[in-house]
């Protein structure tokens, strides 16, 4: 919640400050700020959330992915559509995972990508 609320109040450079860390953080860190950057969906919170994706931790992967669900589609859909690989994983975590929770939140992201 605390983070949430100072993130609401990030300024341009704050933003810019962050987008240039945070792949510095530990995993742990990236983690908790993944669950954080939905509060104003915007393009800044959008592309940490896409430049975190391209990490070896499932978990933050996941992370990732349903934050990304809160945002408005079409303006994550283009930026997402350009990297064809975020789709490809999420589609071979959905065919491979074994955790219905992680399996209905990576579907209902896909279904997302798929509207028209």
């Amino acid at each position: 919640m605390i983070a949430s609320e100072i993130i609401s109040d990030f300024s341009l450079n704050d933003w810019e400050e962050l987008s240039n860390q945070v792949l510095n953080k530990s995993i742990e860190w990236q983690r908790k700020i993944a669950y954080c950057l939905d509060n104003e969906c915007n393009e800044y919170e959008l592309n940490i959330l896409i430049d975190l994706l391209n990490t070896n931790d499932n978990e933050l992967f996941e992370i990732c992915i349903d934050t990304l669900r809160s945002f408005p589609i079409e303006e994550g859909k283009k930026l997402i559509l350009k990297q064809p690989q975020i789709l490809e994983r999420v589609n071979h975590v959905v065919a491979t995972t074994t955790n219905s929770p992680v399996k209905v939140v990576l579907q209902d992201f896909l279904s997302k990508m798929n509207s028209n």
